[in-house]
């Protein structure tokens, strides 16, 4: 395997190599508008549904308005060093590629170890949240079907006879995850093509909402603005409120990430990448800052406590209830383009993983017809359906962030190692003011992950602490670097024998 030494364990991949063979290319099929819809659809979702209800109801009152805005601001800062590195590197494997360059391979592995995690959970969450939603529009039409099916064994439901039991098996979930994978499978262009459907029919829906509910804002529900933090305890309303509030909505906006990570599938990427990301993230400000004020302004923020619903809440202030179903129809469709960004975001690190050699080759093998990693699609797709199908989406929830604010820091300190590394190199975008900014994101990042519970830094240390055993029984002796420095070796000792 070789001598561990602090130089083999930071030996850094360089900026100018793109060593994928021809057999493992992926198509470059993407766009600028398919990329907009691809990021956009994957972001709006999850967060627009559920978060605001709750952050408003505990934390900030009606000035959650303000918190989706903070968030979308340290998101953005975030985002602009993903804009420089996606101009400079245009490679697959987003923040582990950018990490391999500036770190060097022990802290790019530790990254896209924990993207996996990130990825992997997310997916399963959503694809649960997706099975809830299911079951309550099949209800609204007196199609009942048993809950223990559409639950995890960790969960209770309640029968039809009144009687509590724990659940079986979330079956609708595996479905959705084996449908969508199946798709991915056969192609990009031809799975971006349903994205971008989905994503028109969401955004529509979203704006009638927006336009039908305006009418019916009672003013008096702003009032206060900002509710008075009367408890001394900190995030429960006044200005620590609006801040735990933007940290909790700041996941909302998670899913840029997973734009650069489709680098060598994207036309013309140094140019169109980075801009999607910050177009991505402008319009999905715009749209949440514009739900927030329509939600807290139809709904007075105490009766939203707990309320992961509140759209259908919010559709109860007015005469319209016919929209009930519609919006049911909407979340339903609007969660796919969410499931899709994760599971290609998954697939896509998996596939660099391989290709570096830290993981079996066997994952970066591309279909001979469609050119898409379809056993890395298929190995997910399976560890996926087991997390849905037997985990509840609280479980699965918690351990999604952590594993994207890890990679986030390290995104952000990238960006001022690679302009000292690479001072000169071209960059089709550059943060101005120096190293503001990737400061600014780093802090952000870490402040959140400080935040977060215990439970979630055990899984995630954890997960860190099997992938190093990877990385040390496997990784370090067939990583690609490693047999590139061994082959020489071997060369110079062939010179000096001779």
């Amino acid at each position: 395997m070789g001598k561990f030494t602090c130089n083999s364990l930071f030996r850094k991949k360089s900026i100018d190599i793109d060593d994928t063979n021809k057999e493992e290319q992926l198509a470059r099929v993407l766009g600028m508008p398919t990329l907009i819809f691809f990021g956009v659809g994957g972001i709006v979702g999850t967060g627009l549904f559920s978060i605001t209800g709750i952050a408003a109801s505990v934390h900030a009152g009606p000035a959650v308005i303000v918190s989706f805005l903070i968030g979308a601001i340290a998101c953005g800062f975030i985002g602009l060093c993903y804009s420089e590195l996606a101009g400079m590197i245009t490679v697959a494997g987003s923040s582990y590629s950018y990490s391999y360059i500036a770190f060097g391979e022990l802290i790019a592995w530790m990254v896209g170890w924990n993207l996996v995690l990130e990825y992997a959970v997310g997916a399963g969450a959503v694809a649960v949240s997706w099975s809830k939603y299911m079951l309550s529009l099949l209800e609204g039409f007196n199609i009942h079907l048993d809950p223990r099916f559409i639950a995890s064994p960790f969960e209770m439901v309640k029968l039809s006879d009144g009687s509590y039991v724990n659940g079986i098996i979330n079956i609708p979930s595996t479905f959705i995850v084996i449908i969508l994978s199946l798709l991915l499978m056969k192609g990009m262009k031809e799975s971006m093509t349903l994205n971008n459907v989905v994503v028109v029919i969401k955004i529509l829906v979203i704006l009638v909402l927006i336009a039908f509910g305006i009418p019916y804002i009672n003013p008096h529900n702003f009032v206060p603005f900002i509710p008075e933090n009367t408890s001394g305890e900190f995030g429960h309303f006044g200005f620590s409120g609006i801040m735990q509030a933007a940290g909790m909505i700041i996941f909302a906006y998670i899913g840029f990430d997973s734009v650069s990570s489709t680098a060598q599938e994207v036309k013309n990427p140094s140019k169109n990448i980075p801009r999607a990301i910050l177009i991505i993230i402008s319009i999905c400000a715009i749209i949440y800052v514009a739900f927030a004020f329509v939600i807290v302004g139809l709904v007075y923020y105490t009766d939203l406590v707990n309320d992961a619903a509140p759209v259908a809440t919010a559709i109860d202030h007015t005469p319209f209830k016919w929209l009930q179903p519609i919006v049911k129809f909407s979340i339903i469709f609007g969660y796919i383009p969410i499931i899709f960004l994760l599971l290609i975001g998954q697939t896509r690190i998996f596939f660099s993983l391989a290709q570096d050699g830290l993981i079996p080759k066997f994952f970066a093998k591309t279909h001979k017809k469609y050119k898409t990693p379809c056993y890395s699609h298929i190995f997910f797709m399976v560890i996926i359906c087991i997390l849905s199908a037997f985990f509840p989406m609280g479980v699965l929830g918690n351990m999604c962030s952590i594993g994207a604010l890890f990679a986030f820091t390290f995104v952000c300190i990238s960006v001022m190692i690679l302009r000292k590394t690479y001072k000169d190199y071209p960059r089709t975008f550059k943060i101005p003011g120096k190293f503001i900014i990737p400061t600014i994101g780093t802090l952000t990042s870490l402040i959140l992950m400080y935040s977060l519970n215990g439970l979630t830094w055990i899984v995630m240390l954890s997960w860190v602490g099997v992938g190093l055993m990877i990385y040390y029984f496997y990784g370090y002796s067939h990583s690609k670097l490693n047999r590139n420095i061994m082959n020489n070796s071997s060369e110079f000792s062939k010179q000096l024998n001779s």
